[in-house]
């Protein structure tokens, strides 16, 4: 049995011993140098007492770095002292300074000491049973050891499932590589190894394919009906509670009458693990090399995927910021002056606004038709709220007199209610936010004079909905143009003129989604319609494909109007979740955005 993977309870009666009682039983006295009294070790063992907390979820255990440990292993728990020592030499060849293991992750430096301190704390946390002072040091008190090694991992596994790496790579270079040498090539030595590997397989630390060839090995030691046997022996083990020494001590006594039955046959098939062992070490620790392979392949790719997450952020913020100075730009103060989209735009383009004129007298009727129809969309109801009361005003309800008096004659405090009234609560009116984006290239010269119509129309209508309400529209071809700004409400119709060239719809909605809040949900309703025959480069389409998505994906409605058939169905094909009305005349288009906003009122 290695010796690194004892646990050691101190003799009976510790306070009556002296040093010499301990060393008597197979305790080493530790001899205190300037080796031993390292402060950076020191250091490493305070740090990992920290840890302890967290893997065996226990504040008083003391870890301690030594030259050597008191019984000789590379790593053992003292449960009387609470104590859990570690030979420095597991730690090898990383020097001591570059031991940080307060910092979680610097573990893959020592991935084998890690998992010796793991199975350490595994004891600390689950081997709360204590053989019996007349078995202690007896040979069923050595296979209750022995058992206990597998049944303490299954258990830790079963709270902390992803430190099997680590237990799996102190079995692959601690204990595997020691494991021919401490018992004589006999049946008992085989049954020891498949108690100390196989039963790590049932317990889900080593992989089926990794011991095959070790087990195929002792089933020739031993048979296969003794393995068997051996197997659920161990696998009973495994499932027994952490403080029942009286079932752990049955299960080492049966495995010890497997073994005395089989002591009567002849040793003959006695062999050699080592090259079994070798092989075994040699599949474990390929295996381990793979999943630490497959954990850094994770660990960078969730940082690649961290890092794209964060460049997405910090893109969205750019955006939104050079979406607000656009915005201020376009709705600057003064006459509207076309801005181009971006700075490879030539600036020396037409304006499309060719002036501005008195509304007519059916636009003014129009515009307060359509302002009394969304203070009617936007009206709520009072919410009333039936409120129970011991005392008047309110409406009495002989059922909870009755019962306040009844409970006064029986000698109660009365509870009962029996007055009601009725609380009424104003519900707030949702706001409008409306934008209208124009496309004024060249094949939009039907639709300039109805759109700039229908513009001042709701401009005028969603001024007087509510002081919350705005309504903002821009036209857009290379260029963008403001038509009406946020908060101002016009005195005279801008006239427009379709003689630009090229399409600039994304930087469109990202003006009119910086100054009118489009994307931020809250109370209210948010539309916007775009007015345009859709005869954009694919670019172009991606780019207003990316900024409808993210409108979509926010709640903000949508509506598409154009003007003119569409032969090859572009609209449908370019941008399939917009809804999309095609209009036999441009001058319908004030109708169709009335109902719109009407409606987006409606279902707010």
């Amino acid at each position: 049995m290695p010796a690194q993977m004892y646990i050691r309870h101190l003799p009976s009666s510790t306070e009556r011993h002296d040093l010499a009682v301990w060393e008597g039983e197979g305790g080493a006295v530790p001899i205190p140098t300037r080796e031993a009294i390292d402060p950076e070790w020191h250091r490493v063992g305070a740090e990992l007492s920290d840890r302890v907390v967290e893997l065996a979820g226990r504040d008083d255990v003391i870890v301690s770095c030594l030259p050597q440990t008191r019984i000789g292993a590379d790593a053992c728990f003292i449960p009387d002292l609470a104590a859990l020592e570690m030979r420095r030499a597991v730690f090898a060849p990383l020097p001591v300074t570059q031991l940080r293991p307060r910092h979680v992750g610097n573990e893959v430096l020592y991935p084998a000491a890690w998992g010796a301190f793991v199975h350490e704390a595994a004891h600390a946390a689950h081997s709360r049973w204590v053989t019996p002072t007349a078995l202690r040091g007896t040979p069923v008190d050595h296979v209750a050891q022995l058992l206990e090694e597998s049944r303490a991992e299954s258990a830790h596994l079963a709270r902390r499932p992803h430190d099997r790496r680590w237990l799996r790579a102190c079995v692959a270079r601690l204990v595997m590589p020691d494991m021919p040498t401490y018992r004589p090539e006999a049946p008992p030595a085989a049954a020891w190894v498949a108690g100390l590997i196989l039963a790590r397989r049932d317990a889900g630390i080593l992989d089926a394919d990794e011991v095959r060839v070790l087990e195929a090995r002792i089933t020739e030691v031993l048979g296969a009906e003794v393995l068997s046997k051996l197997r659920l022996i161990w696998r009973a083990a495994q499932a027994t509670a952490d403080t029942d020494a009286e079932a752990m001590m049955e299960h080492a006594r049966a495995w010890r009458e497997v073994l005395a039955a089989l002591r009567q046959q002849p040793e003959s098939r006695a062999n050699s693990f080592t090259r079994t062992a070798a092989e075994c070490v040699r599949r474990v620790a390929g295996g381990e090399a793979q999943e630490a392979a497959s954990e850094v392949e994770a660990a960078t790719a969730s940082q690649s995927a961290r890092k794209s997450r964060v460049e997405e952020r910090e893109r969205k913020v750019a955006a939104r910021a050079s979406a607000a100075h656009q915005a201020r730009r376009v709705f600057a103060p003064g006459t509207p002056q076309p801005i181009p989209h971006s700075k490879s735009d030539s600036p020396q383009v037409r304006n499309p606004v060719a002036g501005t004129r008195p509304p007519t007298a059916g636009e003014k009727v129009a515009a307060g038709r359509l302002g009394r129809a969304l203070r009617v969309a936007a009206h709520r109801e009072r919410v009333s709220t039936r409120v129970p009361t011991t005392t008047p005003p309110g409406r009495l309800s002989m059922r909870g007199a009755l019962a306040r008096d009844a409970q006064r004659s029986a000698g109660q405090i009365p509870t009962a209610a029996p007055w009601h009234r009725t609380r009424y609560q104003r519900a707030p009116n949702p706001s409008l936010r409306f934008g209208v984006a124009l496309d004024v290239s060249g094949s939009m010269k039907d639709a300039c004079g109805p759109i700039a119509s229908a513009a001042w129309i709701l401009a005028k209508a969603v001024a007087v909905t509510g002081r919350d309400s705005t309504f903002a529209a821009v036209t857009f071809d290379k260029c963008i143009t403001a038509i009406t700004a946020p908060g101002r409400t016009p005195s005279q119709v801008t006239e427009l003129e379709a003689v630009g060239g090229g399409h600039c719809l994304g930087g469109a909605i990202n003006v009119l989604d910086a100054a009118l809040g489009l994307t931020s949900a809250g109370t209210g309703g948010r539309l916007l319609a775009i007015a345009s025959d859709g005869r954009f480069t694919p670019e172009q389409w991606a780019e207003a494909n990316s900024c409808l998505g993210a409108l979509r994906n926010s709640g903000c409605a949508l509506l598409w109007l154009t003007f003119a058939p569409d032969p090859h169905d572009v609209l449908r094909r370019a941008a399939p979740d917009v809804p999309r009305i095609e209009l036999g005349a441009p001058a319908q288009a004030v109708d169709v955005l009335a109902k719109a906003a009407t409606s987006a009122l409606h279902s707010a």
